[in-house]
């Protein structure tokens, strides 16, 4: 698909219709995850349905798909240099402009106790959440229906592709000092070319960083669309159709409007005439 067939309708103006975008999540924590991912797609003009292995909501109409955060993806599904990560200048750069800075020192923390409070144990597979999104993105490759994954929902996109997963990024190398936070402080690189460069431009981009598993192989029909310095796979996206994954959070970023046109372009691609 072109860049001009993507760049065809303004992804913020708010679309005629509410399209209904489903969200997928666990049935235990994933309540922060939710709730802002839910804003997220309201404020682009979608509506926000829920859907979670206890109530699937199987015979439910939507028009999007984001596949969400969560637990490691079950490996059982795909089988199985010391590069340097942001100093200290770098993180502070990230956040250039007072207001940026204090909205940063204000939010982030009440985000990072409400993430502590409700989400679920870490390590522990959900298989039953597997199963249902793996039906959903079927689902939705089959219908032509766009889709968003975030996170693990990229990563299981790619393997139900028939891609596989870098289990564990320790193994795979070393960060210095390690940037796992909520705060944009990861500097990745667009693919210029890329439908993801078409929705967010494509000059370096700071990114969130939450995860500890990655992309391996590419699965079938889909590029890679952004990577980090050390090389790990930071987003990809479908060489037909909306289909785009990214392996940071953006709904933790309602001030950043650069991150929030990924909501908007979803919505956009799920509105129908």
């Amino acid at each position: 698909m072109s860049g001009s067939e993507h760049a065809s309708a303004d992804p913020l103006t708010p679309p005629p219709r509410r399209p209904v975008i489903a969200i997928t999540g666990p049935d235990h924590g994933g309540g922060p995850a939710w709730l802002f991912t839910a804003l997220a797609v309201w404020r682009a003009g979608g509506r926000p349905l829920r859907l979670r292995p206890g109530k699937p909501r199987s015979h439910c109409h939507f028009d999007g798909l984001i596949i969400g955060g969560g637990a490691d993806v079950d490996p059982e599904l795909y089988g199985e240099t010391l590069p340097e990560g942001p100093d200290a200048d770098a993180i502070r750069a990230a956040e250039r402009r007072l207001s940026q800075r204090l909205i940063g020192y204000l939010f982030y923390p009440a985000l990072w106790l409400l993430r502590r409070l409700f989400q679920s144990h870490g390590g522990v597979l959900d298989i039953d959440r597997d199963r249902l999104e793996k039906a959903l993105i079927h689902r939705a490759l089959d219908d032509h229906c766009p889709i968003l994954g975030i996170c693990r929902g990229m990563q299981l996109v790619n393997v139900v592709c028939g891609g596989t997963l870098q289990r564990d990024l320790t193994d795979f190398y070393v960060e210095t000092p390690q940037a796992r936070s909520l705060l944009p402080v990861k500097p990745v690189t667009l693919e210029p070319r890329s439908h993801l460069a078409d929705i967010l431009g494509d000059t370096p981009l700071h990114v969130n960083a939450l995860h500890n598993q990655a992309v391996d192989t590419l699965g079938r029909g889909l590029r890679v669309a952004a990577h980090e310095g050390s090389g790990v796979v930071q987003a990809i996206e479908a060489e037909h159709g909306w289909c785009v994954g990214v392996q940071w959070h953006p709904e933790y970023l309602p001030q950043k409007h650069r991150h929030q046109r990924l909501f908007h372009a979803l919505v956009h691609a799920s509105t129908k005439p």
